[in-house]
């Protein structure tokens, strides 16, 4: 039986993304934190047959890491949701 992060390869990656502020409604570019996993060439050995099923349908894919930024605006500073931006995407 294989782990299923044996599928993957994992690394982090930051993206710009704009968003606006709730409290001051000023909108800006903030540098999101993502965790990257790519699904690997070749299954590890070891697999038996559900492993293998497991790794055909596998797809590579982003989570975020982030789930509050804070206000660029140096009068507002305050922290706030992430939303609008999906949580995880397929790449």
């Amino acid at each position: 039986m294989v782990d299923e992060r044996d599928f993957y390869t994992q690394s982090e990656t930051t993206k710009p993304v704009t968003l606006s502020c709730p409290y001051c409604r000023q909108s800006a570019e903030y540098p999101l934190h993502w965790v990257v996993r790519m699904k690997r060439d070749r299954l590890p050995g070891g697999a038996d047959e559900r492993d293998r099923a497991k790794f055909q349908k596998a797809q590579s894919y982003m989570v975020l890491k982030d789930d509050k930024v804070m206000c660029s605006n140096l009068r507002c500073r305050k922290r706030f949701d992430v939303s609008g931006i999906k949580t995880m995407a397929f790449l």
